[in-house]
């Protein structure tokens, strides 16, 4: 779950190094405890936007919120991801659930 494709990094360093030297330098974190999390929020930031809205989908569902609630919901988080997927209609976040 903490791979992470490199790319275009030298085969030889891990990538985003400088980030964890910084992370290891200005926290209290060992370093595999940065690694580890510098790799975590990477892969939460690589999510595709349809792995986003079924995940979304499992956890406010879980929560035992309705599926009207949970879509208007999704709808409003998607514009504040990292890189903001396109709006899509609740027809359309429909048919990444359900297929």
């Amino acid at each position: 779950m903490l791979e992470r494709r490199t790319r275009g990094a030298d085969a030889g360093q891990a990538p985003y190094e400088d980030l964890v030297d910084h992370l290891v330098r200005s926290t209290p974190l060992q370093r595999g405890e940065a690694t580890r999390v510098v790799l975590d929020v990477l892969a939460y930031f690589d999510e595709t936007t349809e792995e986003f809205v079924r995940r979304r989908h499992r956890e406010l569902q879980s929560q035992g919120l309705r599926n009207d609630e949970i879509f208007e919901r999704i709808r409003h988080e998607m514009p504040h991801r990292a890189v903001a997927p396109p709006g899509l209609s609740t027809r359309q976040l429909r048919r990444l659930v359900y297929g």
